[in-house]
C-alpha cells in the first residue's frame, strides 16, 4: 500500500475487515483438531519455504542462515509444536471451586476467542514476531490481519506467499505498506491488538486502541541493563552476552543495552570480549558471513549519531567503531568511560554498540536502573545469591536472566513481555493464546443454593443468617 492509492487500499481493507467479523464466529467455533490443523499445515509450508525464507532475509539485510534458522524458524516451529500439543488442555474448561456459601452450583473458565484481530509487527525480527503472534491468534480461534514492516520487503514476500497458500483472507489476511497503511488499520474497531515496536508508537497504537476500547498486547523494548559482578566468570558472561548483543546485529528489543561491570572484573572481561569478537565474527567483520548490517540508512545514522556524540563527550572506544555508510556497516563496538547523559546512556540503543560502565558498589548500579523506565529484560551475571537477591528484589523487569543472555525468550514455558514502558500484555506458550482470548467466567447452579435463603423481605433471622455468613464464609 502506498500514499499514492491509499483510499483504494481502505476500501479493500474494509471489505476484508466485515468478512471477517462475519466469519470470526465460525471460526471460533473450531474444534482443538480443526485448529492444530491448521497450525501442522503452517509448520509444514514454513519448513518447505525454509530456503527461500533464509535467501529473504539475507536480502534484506544480510542475515545469516544459521541466525535465520534459530531466531526465525525455530522459535516458529517450536511455537507451533508447544500449542499443538496443549491446545485441548488449554481450550477446554478449566474448573474452580465454587464458595461454600454458594453450594449447588459449580463454576469454570472457558477461554473463548477474542474475535477479529490485528497484528502489527516490526522488521527486527519479521517473520518469528509475525507468525510467533500469528500462531497464538490461530490456537485461540481468532481471526487476523497482519500488518508487516515495510523495511524487510523479501520476507513480506515469503510470509505472503505462505499465508495465501494456506488461508482466505476472510481468515487472515496481509496487507503491505508504511505509516499510511497502520493509521487506516487503528481506525478499525479491532477486539485485540497486538503491536511490536518501540514505547513511541507503542503509545500510538494503544491511544487508537481505546478509541474502541480494543484490548492490546504491546511488546515494547527500552534499555535492556546487564550486570557482571565481583563472582562472575568473565569467560562464560562475556561469550553470552556477547552473543546476545551483536546477534541480529543488535537490533533486538531484549539485546543487552548497557553493561556494568565490577571493577575487579573489567580488565580480564574486556580481554574476554575481545577474543570473543575476534573468534566470532574474525579480524574483519565487515567481511564476515556471520555479521549482519543495519537494517537502513535512517537507522545506520541514529545509532552512529550516538556513537559519535558520547564519543565526544568523552567516551572511549575499546572495540570496534569501524563504520561505512555505503553499506549501512557498523562495527560490533565497544565504549568505555560513558556518560550517564550520553545518548548512548538515555536511548535505546537498538544497534551494535555497548557502553561498558565500572562499577564497585552494587547499589550504584541499582540506583541507575531504578532511574529509568522498567526494562524489558536484567540481566546478572552471578555466583553470589546475595548480590542475585538483592538486584532481583530492587529492581523491576519484564523478564531476567540469570548467568545468561536473551534465551528467556525462547522458552514457551515462560510469559514473554514487558511492564509499563516495555510492554503490557504476555505473550508465548499458554500466555499467547490467554492474551488472544477471552477468559469467560462460567457458573452452573444446580439446585436451590443457600443463597436463595437471604433475598427480600429481610427479616431478623435474615439478618442473623447474613452476618453468621459473613462471619465463618
Amino acid at each position: 500500500m502506498t500514499a499514492n492509492n491509499t483510499q483504494v487500499n481502505k476500501e479493500k481493507i474494509l471489505s476484508v475487515f466485515h468478512a471477517q467479523k462475519a466469519n470470526s464466529l465460525a471460526i471460533g467455533k473450531t474444534t482443538a483438531r480443526e485448529r492444530i490443523r491448521k497450525l501442522q499445515k503452517l509448520h509444514d509450508l514454513v519448513m518447505k519455504y525454509r530456503p527461500e525464507i533464509r535467501e529473504a532475509m539475507y536480502k534484506d539485510y544480510r542475515k545469516p542462515a544459521a541466525e535465520v534458522d534459530m531466531t526465525e524458524i525455530y522459535v516458529v516451529t517450536s511455537e507451533i509444536k508447544h500449542a499443538k500439543a496443549n491446545l485441548r488442555k488449554w481450550m477446554s474448561p478449566h474448573y474452580v471451586p465454587t464458595p461454600l456459601a454458594f453450594t449447588g452450583a459449580t463454576s469454570w473458565v472457558q477461554y473463548e476467542p477474542k474475535g477479529v484481530c490485528l497484528i502489527i509487527s516490526p522488521w527486527n525480527y519479521p517473520m518469528q514476531l509475525t507468525f510467533g503472534p500469528l500462531v497464538s491468534a490461530i490456537a485461540a480461534g481468532n481471526t487476523v490481519i497482519i500488518k508487516p514492516s515495510e523495511f524487510t520487503p523479501h520476507a513480506s514476500v515469503i510470509m505472503r506467499k505462505i499465508l495465501e497458500e494456506l488461508f482466505d483472507e476472510s481468515e487472515v489476511a496481509f496487507f503491505e505498506g508504511g505509516v499510511e497503511l497502520s493509521t487506516a488499520l487503528l481506525q478499525l474497531p479491532f477486539d485485540h491488538i497486538f503491536f511490536t515496536g518501540s514505547p513511541q508508537v507503542g503509545k500510538i497504537v494503544m491511544k487508537a486502541a481505546a478509541n474502541h476500547l480494543s484490548s492490546v498486547t504491546l511488546e515494547l523494548g527500552g534499555k535492556s541493563p546487564t550486570i557482571v559482578d565481583e563472582t562472575a566468570n568473565v569467560k562464560s558472561a562475556a561469550t553470552r552476552i556477547i552473543w546476545g548483543k551483536f546477534s541480529n546485529n543488535g537490533q533486538i528489543c531484549i539485546a543487552p543495552d548497557y553493561l556494568f561491570v565490577h571493577e575487579s572484573k573489567k580488565d580480564a572481561f574486556l580481554d574476554a570480549v575481545g577474543q570473543r569478537l575476534k573468534s566470532f565474527y574474525g579480524d574483519d567483520p565487515a567481511t564476515s558471513e556471520n555479521y549482519m548490517r543495519v537494517i537502513n540508512a535512517k537507522q545506520y545514522k541514529r545509532i552512529k549519531s550516538y556513537l559519535d556524540n558520547s564519543v565526544a563527550a568523552g567516551a572511549k572506544i575499546k572495540f570496534g567503531g569501524q563504520v561505512d555508510e555505503s553499506d549501512n556497516y557498523i562495527a560490533p563496538t565497544v565504549v568505555e568511560n560513558v556518560p550517564l547523559d550520553s545518548d548512548l546512556m538515555q536511548e535505546e540503543i537498538f544497534g551494535p554498540v555497548l557502553p561498558v560502565i565500572t562499577y564497585s558498589d552494587i547499589q550504584e548500579v541499582i540506583d541507575v536502573i531504578n532511574a529509568k523506565e522498567k526494562p524489558l529484560a536484567l540481566y546478572i551475571y552471578s555466583h553470589s545469591q546475595k548480590n542475585i537477591d538483592r538486584i532481583m528484589k530492587n529492581t523491576r523487569a519484564g523478564g531476567t536472566c540469570i548467568n545468561n543472555s536473551d534465551v528467556h525468550f525462547f522458552n514457551y514455558h515462560l510469559p514473554f513481555g514487558g511492564s509499563n514502558n516495555s510492554g503490557i500484555g504476555k505473550s508465548h506458550g499458554k500466555f499467547g493464546f490467554e492474551a488472544f482470548s477471552n477468559a469467560r467466567a462460567v457458573y452452573r447452579q444446580h439446585i436451590p443454593g443457600a443463597l436463595e435463603l437471604l433475598l427480600p423481605p429481610y427479616t431478623k433471622l435474615k439478618m442473623k443468617l447474613i452476618d453468621w455468613t459473613i462471619k465463618w464464609f
